[in-house]
């Protein structure tokens, strides 16, 4: 389970959380929205140690993050917005890597890899050097790289940004098994029909705040709204801004 309570966090006069709390509990993928500007991306930064709140606390099946952050990350797999590669390295070589940083040795880490390879249809690049992928092809490195300890928690920050469809209802596949082993699984995406299909309950986030949490009906009844995008508008008070922090 992964809790976030009370979160405040400024950055000089500009206030991004502004006590947001919320709870991705195990078996279940919690999706998390907000517009830029609305301190999404900061609260993902703080549950995976990047970023320390000014108030407020994050905890990771109870371990908490700031005091005991190698512990909780641990049991944390991340996929950030930002996943840069080493180009020199092959898509499996990648993903040995992340596995030793995890601990992982011989035919264990061999065969959690090839699992991966296979799960994520990455065959054709698995020995293909990273240079020259296509974003997709990083974004599957990436993933792999995410969950190749085997986590009980997970935070996926748009993973399925530059797929093609195959590709899609594979990552759609992985995490609804992920769920169904009881997992928890944070899903933040701008596709409201990717967090229809795939979300057992969202928080939306505005002005630093969870401005609603439900299930994806429950969010389109409280809005009063037929659609979970007109919904996502109506809470957040408009069109998504041009800068996020």
């Amino acid at each position: 389970m992964i809790e976030a309570v009370d979160l405040h966090k400024s950055f000089g006069a500009t206030m991004a959380l502004d006590g947001l709390s919320f709870r991705a509990t195990d078996g279940a993928i919690t999706g998390l929205l907000g517009p830029n500007g609305a301190g999404k991306t900061t609260a993902l930064r703080i549950l995976y140690g990047l970023l320390r709140p000014d108030k407020g606390s994050v905890s990771i099946d109870g371990v908490a993050v700031a005091e005991r952050p190698t512990e909780a990350r641990a049991r944390l797999g991340v996929l950030t917005d930002i996943h840069g590669l080493y180009p020199r390295l092959t898509a499996r070589e990648h993903i040995r890597f992340f596995g030793r940083l995890h601990g992982l040795r011989g035919a264990a880490l061999e065969r959690r890899t090839d699992e991966l390879i296979r799960a994520l249809d990455m065959q054709g690049i698995a020995d293909r050097r990273a240079a020259g992928f296509s974003h997709g092809e990083r974004m599957k490195t990436a993933l792999a790289r995410a969950l190749v300890h085997d986590p009980q928690n997970l935070l996926l920050d748009e993973p399925t940004n530059g797929l093609d469809v195959p590709s899609v209802r594979a990552v759609r596949k992985i995490l609804r098994r992920l769920r169904d082993e009881g997992r928890a699984v944070i899903f933040s995406s701008h596709v409201m029909q990717e967090v229809s299909a795939l979300c057992d309950s969202v928080a939306v986030v505005a002005a630093g705040r969870v401005a609603a949490e439900g299930s994806p009906d429950d969010i389109r009844r409280q809005a009063g709204c037929e659609s979970l995008e007109e919904a996502f508008v109506s809470l957040t008070g408009g069109e998504p801004a041009e800068e996020e922090l």
